[in-house]
């Protein structure tokens, strides 16, 4: 039996999954064969150590493989640009598809167009009852997160280009982060569309994307923030690596939470005021919501304790201890115990609907203070991220 059952596993995965397997290794060593002069020895750590849950995402994710194949082409398309070139001011403006397409900036900004219209267009199908609307935002939003990605992938290899002191991961400054979190979150978001066979969500889940990316445009155009700078000497670290992008992924499942906290709230109170109303019936089941808005903390707090954990790590590195009550480590542990008493509450009490669905709510700006409200309005040791 046990010989039946191994058998049956391995025969889950078809041929796809094993080509997968070998361009995800073979891009790896590849990568760590042209950059390795470049690299410590942590940066080959971190290099191998996500070569083995990208494989395992694609297997059990399989939308996965088709964007991270659109990325690499995307991105892989720009460097061939870029090198044909040689100058990358001059590429900018004289390749076609750089200047209007796939340059970090264009694409970014392409990204920043489909989230809003992603937004728009899920409400329409929400409120029309269109499936075809949906798979049009559906499809939009896949886009607009293949965009983002490859637009951080073509700015880490653009900063190299201008500069061996301007080079860094694009993890690093505000503008940066905030891509991070829009093309992460998307991504999370997409991935219960497909689990739960529900796009009804889509709009107010996209409603905190378009948030970001209208901070996005002003960051831009005020503050010039696109434009690539060198570092500061507080974030070049090897840690920023790991704990920038487990924090966002934490930010990213409260912000889905939050927002269907909202759509839940909204189906309570059709279900007491309008129970005819066609909208309801246009929005998942409260059971549904209920297991997204856990399912999606549950994760973001994993994955946000890991990058406490992280950070103090690094502070320790940095600063000679772990800990100092930093206005930015402060808030953390503020949005930690909240999100631990939510998951506490929900798992020993039995909490569901609409008191949970507020938590949520006012978790996100719990969560938005301490990311953003603290850079604006306190200063410390994380002073360098003010706006």
């Amino acid at each position: 039996m046990e010989n039946i059952s191994k058998n049956s596993n391995w025969q889950r995965f078809s041929l796809r999954d094993w080509l997968w397997t070998l361009i995800v290794i073979t891009g790896t060593v590849v990568a760590w064969l042209i950059y390795k002069d470049n690299m410590d020895i942590y940066e080959e750590v971190i290099l191998f150590s996500i070569a083995l849950p990208t494989i395992w995402l694609g297997w059990y994710w399989k939308s996965f493989q088709t964007h991270a194949y659109s990325v690499a082409v995307i991105s892989l398309l720009s460097i061939w640009f870029y090198q044909l070139n040689g100058n990358i001011y001059q590429a900018n403006e004289e390749v076609f598809l750089l200047k209007y397409l796939i340059s970090s900036q264009a694409a970014i900004m392409w990204m920043s167009f489909l989230v809003l219209l992603g937004t728009v267009t899920y409400f329409f199908g929400l409120f029309k009852q269109s499936d075809f609307v949906y798979k049009v935002s559906t499809f939009i939003t896949w886009t607009a997160a293949t965009l983002g990605f490859a637009g951080l992938m073509v700015r880490w290899y653009e900063s190299y280009l201008i500069s061996s002191d301007y080079g860094h991961i694009p993890v690093s400054t505000l503008y940066e982060v905030f891509i991070l979190f829009i093309f992460m979150t998307i991504l999370m978001y997409l991935y219960y569309e497909q689990k739960f066979k529900t796009r009804a969500m889509g709009g107010f889940v996209m409603l905190v994307m378009s948030a970001s990316v209208l901070f996005v445009l002003w960051y831009v155009f005020d503050r010039q923030s696109h434009e690539i700078q060198p570092l500061i000497p507080a974030l070049q670290s090897w840690w920023m690596k790991i704990h920038v992008p487990a924090n966002f992924v934490g930010y990213g499942g409260f912000s889905i939470a939050s927002m269907v906290g909202v759509a839940m709230l909204i189906r309570l109170s059709l279900e007491k005021r309008r129970p005819q109303s066609r909208l309801l019936t246009s929005l998942p089941s409260l059971r549904i919501m209920d297991d997204i808005m856990y399912r999606s903390i549950a994760i973001g707090f994993a994955f946000f304790t890991v990058a406490t954990v992280l950070g103090a790590m690094w502070a320790a590195e940095a600063w000679g201890g772990y800990w100092s009550w930093d206005p930015k480590e402060t808030w953390a542990l503020i949005v930690w115990l909240n999100y631990a008493a939510w998951l506490h509450i929900r798992m020993t009490k039995g909490w569901h609907g609409a008191p949970m669905a507020w938590w949520a709510v006012v978790g996100l700006f719990i969560t938005t203070f301490a990311f953003l409200g603290v850079n604006i309005f306190l200063s410390g040791l994380h002073s360098y991220g003010e706006l």
